[in-house]
């Protein structure tokens, strides 16, 4: 009996650090600014062994109307409508780390375009990110808490 209950807890306990490495599900993005949740974006790899994130729910907020398109957005995301947009692409994982750089994040209110690193905390529970344009410096912070 024993035994089975160490087989179990060891089992469980692998299945956590595999799940600690990947940043593919479903995600609680937060206001940087306000700390209020923003929307709910998926993440999924890509058969190119990058990471794509995009809108599949933009979560009501007091005093807050919603924005249906992105107005401001450069081309090919010009008047596109925010919900199913893809805000993450290109998101690549560094030597099988929880760390992910080289992708690009858009921000549907403004239409900025940023550089995006991406680091999974240890628990696989959330995630930290960091846009900016050129230098790294020069950014934002945003935390997404995973949804599943």
């Amino acid at each position: 009996m024993f035994k089975k209950i160490l087989f179990s807890l060891c089992t469980f306990g692998l299945m956590n650090v595999a799940f600690a490495n990947d940043i593919t599900g479903t995600w609680q993005q937060i206001d940087d600014k306000t700390g209020a949740a923003k929307a709910i974006i998926s993440i999924h790899k890509e058969s190119n062994n990058t990471y794509t994130g995009k809108i599949i729910k933009i979560t009501p907020r007091p005093g807050y109307t919603p924005q249906k398109n992105c107005n401001k957005c450069p081309a090919p995301y010009t008047n596109q409508p925010i919900l199913g947009m893809e805000i993450v692409k290109g998101l690549k994982q560094i030597n099988n780390t929880n760390n992910y750089e080289k992708g690009r994040i858009i921000d549907p209110l403004s239409g900025k375009v940023y550089d995006a690193k991406v680091r999974l905390n240890s628990t696989g529970k959330r995630i930290s990110i960091r846009a900016s344009i050129g230098v790294s410096v020069l950014g934002r912070n945003q935390t997404w808490i995973r949804l599943d």
